[in-house]
């Protein structure tokens, strides 16, 4: 049996309609080439579709059966076209993205909003967990792309990594630790002092761990946070010793709530990339909006509110 979908598409719409006139308008066509076609699939399934009257057509009992199964198989065709019209024009669609509270709050927002003003209708989700758990949920197709820090020229031959901007890390100290002010002071000697960083599992933890194991050192933080944005507060509240982003501190340096130390090693640059898995297949709303991240000449790591 080799009935072609057009012949079941002419035979959904005249029985829709109850009207070969009706189906040839419809379709474009001429009311003889629907009745051929209609003649030829029945010779091809060996029974009467329809019946012909003066007022229209009507279906058989065999008919009927074939229309209650071609029908669901026409309109969700039908509309499985209409959403991909919908997808190509970005009217529809959703994207999973993952990004930090870094990310997010002092980078991603502006172009979230760009996105969301240039397609209202693609869904956001994201997803804001650590970075080590985002970095596996890109790997197993779980999320389209993260919005991720990581340390500069972080590689993995599985993902695609987009440098958008670098940014340098500083110790800083509140006013209780003057004596530390006009100092050039080593990791070492910071050992004796309150430590505060972020907690264990988040890659500014791991990345502060791997310094002071470089130099032969045990990072013992008296306070770990989930946030950043907490590092400065408890600084300028004399709490202990913090690294940050320097422009996450650059308002408290101004207003002399803080100091930064002058330390004789090398903290390392990191970056906030924009990661994807090499060869997964992403749709055009996710393409769409890594085209937006991709944009990010004037890019900067903002200041905590």
């Amino acid at each position: 049996m080799s009935v072609s979908f057009d012949a079941y598409k002419v035979f959904y719409v005249t029985a829709k309609n109850e009207s070969i006139t009706a189906a040839a308008k419809e379709l474009y066509v001429t009311q003889p080439t629907i009745s051929h076609c209609i003649q030829k699939m029945e010779e091809e399934l060996g029974c009467i579709l329809f019946i012909r009257g003066k007022k229209g057509v009507e279906l058989t009992p065999e008919g009927k059966i074939l229309y209650n199964h071609v029908a669901i198989a026409c309109e969700q065709i039908w509309e499985a076209e209409n959403d991909l019209d919908q997808l190509k024009e970005l009217e529809k669609g959703e994207i999973a993205i993952g990004a930090g509270e870094m990310t997010l709050h002092h980078f991603l927002f502006p172009y979230i909003k760009k996105y969301k003003q240039k397609y209202p209708s693609i869904r956001l989700k994201i997803n804001n967990s650590s970075t080590p758990n985002m970095l596996t949920a890109i790997r197993e197709n779980k999320l389209d792309c993260g919005i991720l820090v990581l340390p500069n020229g972080y590689r993995e031959e599985e993902l695609e990594i987009r440098t958008l901007v670098n940014f340098q890390d500083i110790a800083i100290a509140g006013n209780e630790y003057k004596e530390l002010a006009s100092v050039r002071i080593s990791l070492k000697d910071l050992i004796s002092y309150p430590i505060i960083s972020m907690e264990k599992g988040t890659i500014s933890h791991q990345m502060l761990q791997n310094i002071f194991t470089e130099h032969h050192l045990e990072l013992k933080p008296d306070i770990e946070l989930a946030t950043t944005d907490l590092i400065v507060p408890m600084v300028v509240n004399n709490l202990g010793i913090g690294f940050v982003p320097e422009a996450f501190a650059k308002e408290a340096l101004k207003r002399e709530k803080i100091f930064q130390l002058n330390l004789m090693e090398t903290i390392p640059q990191r970056s906030i990339c924009l990661v994807n898995k090499v060869g997964k297949p992403q749709s055009i709303a996710a393409e769409a909006f890594m085209d937006c991240i991709r944009d990010n000449r004037n890019a900067t790591l903002t200041n905590p509110d």
